[in-house]
């Protein structure tokens, strides 16, 4: 069984529509929806937007159905000259840029209990996440620190603090609270991410425009990988 969460339905509901569904069931408003997707078993949830429902969303997903591997996928600003709308990127590794505890003398993006600021996702996971998307796209491809935090970052000074402090390629609101969880679990985990605009003062503009088309090019990638990373389950668990 693989995990793929995505926060909205656009983010979604190309995966469900290419989806063979077997059963689904709703807990705490979020539905889980189980079945095959390019004849692998999958459990595919829309978990909405921000940390919070993102980690309940997480957790319940491992209780219900076990996953192996979870993905968190879905679209991103983009944070660097190199990073281009229609991008896609790969994490390496997730950080909560607005985790805060500096005041009692921790760094900012420490996280309590796993005492670390980044979260490392699974390399066989994401090596197989970067090589299905350079044969999907044919450039264009990123691999690199993500940046979560309940904020929709449209502003150029706050970009440049990310990329100074985190070395972050990218931003949105929901990877690093599911990377939490699956670390606390100690479950696998990637998080791919399609750029919808670049995170500055034309965000909400770029993000409306450009949302769905960069969240429909997760659905190949994935429909490339998920065959690929269902053979190698027992590797990357291990």
């Amino acid at each position: 069984m693989i995990g793929i969460i995505g926060a909205m339905q656009v983010e979604v509901e190309q995966l469900l529509a290419q989806m063979k569904e077997t059963n689904k069931r709703t807990v705490s408003g979020v539905c889980y929806h189980q079945g095959l997707m390019a004849g692998v078993p999958c459990v595919v949830a829309q978990c909405g937007i921000g940390k919070v429902a993102a980690a309940v969303c997480a957790q319940t997903m491992l209780l219900l159905y076990k996953p192996q591997v979870v993905l968190c996928e879905g679209v991103a600003g983009g944070i660097g000259k190199d990073i281009r709308i229609g991008d896609v990127v790969i994490a390496a590794a997730l950080v909560q840029h607005d985790m805060d505890t500096s005041a009692v003398g921790d760094p900012v993006g420490f996280i309590s209990g796993l005492n670390q600021i980044q979260m490392k996702t699974s390399e066989p996971v994401s090596n197989v996440l970067v090589d299905c998307a350079n044969k999907v796209y044919h450039g264009g491809v990123h691999r690199g620190v993500i940046a979560t935090g309940d904020q929709f970052i449209a502003d150029k000074e706050r970009l440049c603090t990310l990329a100074k402090q985190f070395n972050a390629v990218a931003c949105e609101m929901e990877g690093g609270a599911i990377a939490q969880v699956c670390c606390m679990a100690k479950v696998p985990f990637g998080v791919l991410r399609s750029i919808s605009d670049n995170a500055d003062d034309d965000a909400k503009i770029a993000y409306e425009t450009f949302a769905a088309s960069a969240a429909h090019k997760n659905t190949a990638l994935l429909a490339a990988a998920l065959p690929i990373l269902n053979e190698r389950v027992s590797q990357v668990a291990d």
